[in-house]
């Protein structure tokens, strides 16, 4: 049995489905933006439309991840 994704990777099926871009695609929509503050990545891409909870999730993957921050 697949074990149930937990914490802010648990919102990327809903994150792909609501906005029509892979979690790829939005990372690299993020890196331009690699070492700036958590807020200012997360208002990013709340201008690009994504609702806050969404985009914070998004951000802290990035961020642990992608980022190196």
């Amino acid at each position: 049995m697949a074990e149930q994704v937990k914490g802010p990777k648990s919102y990327f099926p809903s994150i792909e489905a609501k906005y029509g871009r892979t979690i790829d695609e939005w990372i690299a929509v993020l890196r331009p933006h690699a070492g700036e503050k958590h807020m200012d990545q997360v208002a990013f891409l709340k201008e690009q439309g994504m609702g806050h909870g969404h985009a914070n999730a998004l951000v802290h993957v990035f961020r642990t991840e992608h980022d190196g921050a």
